[in-house]
């Protein structure tokens, strides 16, 4: 019985697989639970058509991905701080002052893909890293330099 499925299934394969397997395996177990349909014509056409779309937006977002990155490679960042006795910082610098940092620069970056490593927040003089996600599968680390300002 040839069938489409809907879910990855371990031991049988990915989304969209169209796979033949025993009539009773996919009637009494893999339609039931959701995981597969059957593969009629009309609807492999339709899967067809939807994964081709997805492959297309796909390619284009990673374009768009890899053109941001090399405005980030090219990028220095020098954020100038209030600084108290010690090296510590008057307040802290977090993803959203970053994102803005990044926005006045000419980089649109969310700041939920904006990640600062440990404990969420800078609050020391000198050089951090950030790891920003592009991409689903692209991320690159950012690293800039917070110095004193007085």
């Amino acid at each position: 019985m040839k069938i489409l499925l809907k879910k990855d299934v371990e031991n049988l394969g990915f989304q969209y697989d169209e796979l033949d397997v025993k009539p009773g395996y996919a009637r009494n177990y893999l339609i039931p639970k959701g995981y597969a349909i059957l593969a009629l014509p009309g609807i492999i056409k339709n899967i067809r058509e939807i994964l081709t779309q997805r492959s297309k937006k796909e390619s284009f977002l990673i374009e768009k991905s890899k053109e941001i990155e090399n405005k980030l490679r090219k990028l220095t960042i020098k954020i100038p701080v209030k600084v108290g006795k010690g090296g510590k910082l008057f307040g802290s610098i977090n993803n959203q002052k970053i994102m803005k940092i990044l926005n006045e620069e000419g980089i649109s970056i969310d700041k939920k893909f904006i990640r600062i490593p440990g404990n969420k927040v800078i609050k020391t003089i000198g050089k951090h890293k950030v790891s920003i996600r592009l991409h689903h599968k692209r991320e690159f680390s950012l690293t800039f330099e917070v110095l004193s300002s007085s």
